[in-house]
């Protein structure tokens, strides 16, 4: 597929790349966090035990949402890559700019995704 002169891989490429490296630190900075709690109940005691590990439960699902987007991110540098960026995976139709300014790593047009939703 060739893009006219409103490249959007050109518009948007620059902002994928500066949130995956943003999401890429912050999943190393975080990895303390998502750690095994102790168990030596001396040196934490129970209920600072149990703070722990809901810090701990809450950066792993958070870590999840990360590597999530991680992953959407790197699928829509691939499709700029491959020259497919801005077209919908589905129908092939051209996504729409409001909808790429929300999202940038969106894969389908607006009209494909209400028809996966159903």
């Amino acid at each position: 597929m060739v893009h006219d002169d409103a490249d959007p891989a050109r518009k948007y490429k620059p902002r994928i790349e500066a949130e995956l490296a943003g999401l890429e630190a912050e999943s190393e900075a975080g990895s303390a966090d998502r750690q095994p709690v102790a168990l030596d109940q001396q040196s934490v005691g129970r209920l600072s035990r149990m703070d722990a590990m809901q810090v701990q439960a809450m950066a792993m699902a958070a870590e999840r949402r990360r590597q999530a987007r991680i992953h959407k991110l790197r699928k829509a540098l691939s499709r700029i890559a491959d020259g497919e960026y801005g077209y919908c995976e589905t129908c092939g139709e051209a996504i729409a700019a409001g909808r790429l300014d929300v999202d940038p790593t969106a894969a389908q047009c607006i009209h494909c995704t209400r028809l996966n939703e159903r």
